[in-house]
């Protein structure tokens, strides 16, 4: 298959013609092709000057960057966003007043980026100076004060372009670059980059300068700059890189020459963990540094190709929009994962999950990079793939793909199913574009399709092409094109039509089971059947795909598989010829390992078996499988969400898999609170799932406990089962009459469960959501929330107090949370907007928020335009009014959508608020009948 982009260089390696017309801030596919045949052999030398950082006072910081580079003939730009740009020469002329495009209020105009005119074929040297911003959005430089010492940290976040928010570049992944940094801080900082780092006294008293090279070629959105007070911890690994015959000599010399140590196969790398100082009692480095090093003894008997950088640091950092970036040898990652509080099992293994993807991304991903940002997919897909594979391969997370399958598999479907939903191999036609398809698509489906390609060719012919992927396009850049004739060396398999069918096309298949039984009771016939893809163009794929056979055990009552057969299916129909003459089971799964990305049809029997025996269903694989297969019919309004709930509470506590329970628990939470009747919730479902809840409280232990204790809390409280929270809390007790925990304490009602600061925060948010349930007075909720914050005085404190005030049900504190949301926005930092969303949506309050739906509307185009790209799509998805179903404000976010000039971004995130919207009223309307 050949990438949209393919030829696309070659065919339009004119000079650019329009530098007027430029778009910098917002780079297209078409401009970066053009940039990329203008300009090539590109080095930074980058001097930041964050000496005065620690005052928060200071919003901007010195940036200079010179570049050198060499260029045909013709016109181009550069990419800068900042305050004010004081100087550009080139080749040693001033030519600031052409070279930078100004508004009309007389400010720098980031929009088409520095201009360079008329350049001359061969080598330029490019010197400028700016002020940059410093950022509390996540994106550039952000800066973060912790209200537990008054220190302060920052870090950098480029991906997808935001390199240019920091210093001046070509900010396209294609263009890779070699690297001089240096960067004076206060003398107190230290500084942890791409590579080690020396030291110096700086010039200003009290202050240092730290300088660092990056030789290597790398795209500047893996540039990583991470300046404050660290604590540090430090290890190393060794271990033995497995050579495979397609792994080249010269791959291996590269690696080498880029500082792998290799000798004989051996190599050492230099690890390290960083934190903010008032997290350093909490840091598990063991822990970490185990996973780590687990990651790379699986990487480099499958990759063939040694780690490829000088050391390899992870800095766990604070107000961290995402999971983790794959800064080459320098990862940060959210602070969330120091875990403060007792942890559950699904946090553990989702850090560990999180730390192997950015692993596997130095070699996919830093080592080998995609030119264009429509291979993101694949960038993705692949360390998704890798992170699981490594998890269940070379870690105690051995059910990984258990996990997977519950999850990721969730979230892909769930995306899928969107009328945004788009192929794999996805629109890029623009850095805004890019941006939006960070979702279930890229990650989940993509990794989806991996798994399944690996089974197709074959997992050893796989891991084949991967090597000889990476010893091919080391420290260059490549698209799919390149892996999948890797691959199909490998296997001998033509992928072309595979491709086509998976990465250019939308939707899921639905695959069911279709049987005769002899009166014998064994298979007369059996047969796989596919429906076309939904939603999509009907269209039916070839599938790799395991169908079991599970019968329940006389003696012991368990559901064992009896017969599988592995095959590939396409078409309508698909024989099973291996069943004919067996024994018919009680229960089919046609996507048994959970090979294929489709949903799974059961027949009558089937379903009976599952739902009755869910607890019975002994292998965790199958019994997710069936877990999905129930939550994915609830959202397609095929199963009522009451019988979902129902579902739960029978098996739940039983379920072994501590991943699986979470999802669980979460899913019974949105079924009562989006897909059930709202009457049947009010009067019935609530309780239910409280009871539930309450019951496996009691009756399991550890992190299994920590998940139900957890899911309580967040559940829809009546007066009676607040009571229980305030004995849990340790105001009450016991629990008051007419409550399921009626005369108990908290020993008895949660034997053995430690209620930490987390937890506490957990129990004092719902009593704040539960105030109108309870009569609490406001002022008495904000006592209790002001004495949790004089013992917890931590910025997770600081935060969490933030949801708890927000969640204060009353329509004085909507409105006021309403208008930090919608006025002061770009004041906030990211984490603080988060939790005040969180707050504002709290369980159970829809009648509160009646008045925001038309509001939404009416602000929506403006928050849009005032916030940064990053902030302006998480707060317009987290209070897209999910709980106003009335026909007028659908009505309104319908035009809004038709609207010519309504941006892209933003049309993608209201249709797809409409569509949960529209899920919901199905489900709720399936429920009722």
């Amino acid at each position: 298959m050949a990438s949209d982009n393919r030829d696309l260089a070659p065919s339009l390696s004119r000079p650019l013609a329009r530098v007027g017309f430029m778009t910098s801030t917002n780079l297209t596919r078409i401009e970066a092709a053009e940039r990329f045949a203008l300009i090539s052999d590109v080095h930074y030398d980058i001097s930041l000057d964050l000496s005065a950082g620690a005052d928060m006072s200071h919003k901007t910081f010195g940036s200079t960057t010179t570049i050198s580079f060499s260029s045909q003939e013709g016109s181009t730009f550069v990419d800068l966003r900042a305050p004010e740009v004081r100087s550009v020469v080139l080749d040693g002329a001033e030519i600031t007043a052409s070279a930078v495009p100004m508004n009309d209020d007389a400010t720098y105009d980031a929009t088409q980026g520095i201009l360079l005119k008329d350049l001359s074929a061969g080598e330029h040297e490019l010197v400028i100076t700016a002020d940059a911003a410093y950022s509390t959005t996540g994106e550039g430089l952000h800066r973060f004060e912790d209200p537990a010492d008054g220190e302060v940290y920052m870090y950098t976040q480029f991906e997808t372009a935001d390199a240019k928010r920091v210093f001046a570049c070509f900010d396209q992944p294609d263009i890779k670059a070699t690297y001089d940094v240096s960067v004076t801080t206060p003398e107190n900082w230290k500084v942890v980059t791409n590579n080690t780092v020396a030291e110096a006294p700086g010039a200003e008293p009290g202050t240092k300068t730290h300088t660092s090279s990056v030789d290597y070629q790398l795209s500047t959105y893996l540039i990583a700059f991470c300046v404050g007070p660290w604590f540090e911890v430090r290890d190393e690994w060794t271990g033995t890189i497995t050579q495979h015959p397609e792994t080249s000599p010269e791959a291996i010399a590269a690696a080498q020459e880029r500082g792998a140590i290799i000798t004989s196969g051996k190599m050492s790398v230099p690890l390290a963990l960083y934190c903010r100082q008032s997290l350093a009692e909490f840091m598990d480095s063991d822990e970490l540094f185990e996973v780590t090093k687990q990651g790379f003894n699986y990487y480099a008997e499958h990759f063939g190709v040694g780690y490829p950088f000088y050391k390899y640091d992870q800095i766990f950092c604070p107000e961290y929009n995402m999971g983790a970036m794959e800064n080459a040898g320098c990862v940060t990652i959210r602070d969330e994962y120091i875990f403060r509080s007792a942890a559950s099992h699904y946090q553990y293994e989702r850090r560990a999950d999180t730390i192997l993807h950015e692993l596997a991304h130095m070699w996919f991903g830093d080592l080998v990079t995609m030119k264009w940002w429509d291979d993101l997919w694949l960038n993705e897909s692949f360390a998704t793939w890798s992170a699981a594979m490594s998890q269940a391969g070379a870690t105690k997370y051995d059910t990984a793909w258990v996990t997977f399958a519950n999850k990721e598999k969730a979230w892909a479907y769930s995306q899928d199913q969107l009328s945004s939903t788009h192929p794999v191999f996805s629109d890029a036609s623009d850095i805004v574009t890019v941006d939006a398809n960070f979702d279930g698509i890229t990650y989940a489906k993509g990794a989806s399709v991996l798994k399944q390609l690996a089974a197709y060719v074959g997992l050893e012919e796989f891991f084949a092409g991967i090597r000889a992927h990476f010893a091919t396009h080391a420290w260059s850049n490549a698209t799919f094109d390149d892996l999948l004739g890797a691959l199909e060396r490998t296997s001998g398999r033509d992928l072309s039509s595979w491709a086509d069918q998976w990465l250019k096309t939308t939707g899921i298949n639905t695959l069911a089971p279709e049987f005769e039984i002899a009166e014998d009771g064994t298979y007369s016939a059996f047969t796989v059947t596919q429906s076309g893809a939904q939603p999509g163009e009907d269209e039916t794929r070839t599938h790799r795909i395991a169908v079991g056979v599970y019968s329940i055990n006389e003696s012991t009552g368990a559901v064992e598989r009896t017969a599988r057969a592995e095959l590939d299916i396409e078409g309508d129909r698909t024989e099973v010829t291996e069943f004919v003459g067996i024994q018919a089971g009680d229960l089919v799964l046609v996507n048994d390992d959970d090979l294929a990305y489709a949903f799974i049809g059961l027949d009558e029997k089937s379903l009976a078996t599952a739902t009755e025996k869910i607890d019975k269903i002994t292998d965790p694989m199958p019994r997710s499988l069936i877990w999905s297969a129930a939550w994915q019919m609830t959202r397609n309004a095929q199963m009522r969400a009451r019988d979902f709930v129902a579902l739960v509470a029978r098996g739940a506590a039983a379920e072994t898999e501590l991943a699986v329970l979470e999802q669980l628990l979460l899913q019974a939470k949105a079924a009562v609170s989006r897909y059930a009747d709202d009457e049947w919730a009010d009067t019935e479902g609530w309780e239910q799932l409280r009871t539930a809840l309450l019951e496996g409280l009691g009756s399991t232990t550890g992190q299994a406990q920590l998940a139900f204790a957890r899911a309580y809390a967040g559940a829809k409280h009546s007066a009676e089962s607040a009571q229980v929270l305030r004995v849990l809390l340790g105001e009450d007790a016991t629990a008051a009459a007419g409550t399921a925990a009626e005369g108990k304490s908290a020993a008895e009602i949660a034997p053995g469960l430690t209620v930490d600061h987390d937890l506490r925060w957990a129990l004092i948010i719902a009593l704040s959501g539960a105030a109108r349930a309870t009569g609490e007075s406001s002022d008495a909720v904000e006592a209790r929330i002001a004495a949790e914050l004089q013992q917890d005085t931590s910025s997770t404190g600081a935060m969490l107090a933030v949801q708890a005030r927000a969640a204060v049900p009353t329509e004085e504190t909507k409105q006021r949370v309403w208008n930090d949301l919608t006025v002061k926005g770009p004041e906030l930092s990211n984490l603080y907007l988060r939790h005040a969303m969180a707050g504002f949506t709290h369980v159970g309050h829809g009648d509160l928020l009646e008045p925001y739906g038309a509001k939404y509307v009416e602000v929506a185009p403006a928050l849009w335009e005032s916030l940064s790209p990053e902030m302006a799509l998480r707060t317009l998805e987290g209070i897209y009014p999910d709980w106003d179903h009335t026909e007028s404000t659908d009505a309104a976010v319908a035009e809004l959508v038709e609207a010519a000039d309504t941006p892209a971004g933003l049309r993608r995130t209201l249709k797809e608020g409409r569509d949960r919207v529209a899920r919901a009223k199905a489900a709720q309307a399936f429920d009722r009948g």
